[in-house]
């Protein structure tokens, strides 16, 4: 399935391939570029991850170009690096990308009749089960794998949406509000004890059934965070607007008066 108008596309990408190539060129190259290990980059790739989802949820178009451009490069980065030392190559990672594509979706490039969206997912996990050689991987198993790949949030929401899918579920909201106090009753019980351990494990449990809450109610509790951090510096910042000096020479009361004052201001400006 070659595209003859995909032309200039194939020409931006082997510029980006030649240019990433000639970094790492030890005659001439980059001297970061060169030192660089598919381990030490690892980190670039979260945190280019992170600011791309970042840039798609502002909708400032500029900025997703720029950030997925970020994300590409480490994706031609590592390609780079691993060919140099004989390993695989780009050419062998976006092969592998569209054959797993092409398998995953047997209902458009098969024979297979799907209902609905829920079929394609079902479809999609035992496929992906085999290709792991793994047809007959437990539940606990696809759990697992959630919490050994993901940050902790984004892995509890998956979690939870795969127990329920399976029907480990409250009959309705309610109970997941009855789960609420008493993961917070719980908790503060836990934290009238010295043990360290047992107050983090608690507080665990409240945060997973707040996840469980933002589900039946379908908010995406990571948007949520990230929204809530967003417009705490956004008051701060605001806060150092009113100031001649730092935040930490002011008292408690003078910094709670800075605070409402910036939360009025923002909320009457958008």
């Amino acid at each position: 399935m070659i595209n003859t108008e995909s032309t200039p596309i194939l020409t931006a990408l082997q510029e980006l391939i030649d240019v990433v190539a000639k970094l790492r060129n030890p005659d001439g190259g980059c001297p970061w570029d060169l030192a660089q290990t598919p381990e030490s980059l690892t980190p670039y790739i979260v945190e280019e991850a992170y600011e791309a989802v970042h840039a798609i949820r502002s909708g400032d178009r500029a900025a997703i170009i720029s950030e997925l451009g970020d994300l590409l490069l480490q994706v031609v980065l590592q390609a780079q690096i691993a060919s140099e030392a004989g390993g695989f190559t780009l050419e062998d990672v976006a092969q592998g990308i569209s054959e797993k594509l092409i398998r995953r979706h047997p209902h458009v490039f098969g024979d297979v009749q799907v209902a609905n969206v829920d079929e394609v997912k079902a479809n999609w996990e035992q496929i992906k089960s085999i290709e792991k050689g793994n047809p007959t991987a437990t539940f606990s198993d696809k759990l697992s794998s959630y919490a050994e790949k993901l940050p902790p949030l984004t892995a509890a929401a998956k979690i939870s949406e795969r127990a329920a899918s399976v029907g480990f579920e409250w009959e309705s909201v309610d109970g997941v509000w009855d789960k609420f106090e008493e993961e917070l009753g719980e908790f503060k019980e836990a934290l009238a004890t010295p043990d360290l351990a047992h107050q983090e494990s608690e507080l665990g449990d409240l945060l997973f059934t707040v996840v469980n809450l933002a589900r039946w109610y379908k908010l995406d509790p990571e948007r949520g965070l990230n929204g809530t951090n967003q417009r705490f510096i956004d008051r701060i910042q605001q806060m150092e607007q009113y100031t001649d000096r730092p935040l930490s020479d002011y008292s408690i009361v003078e910094l709670e008066a800075l605070w409402q004052q910036a939360k009025q201001h923002l909320a009457k400006n958008g």
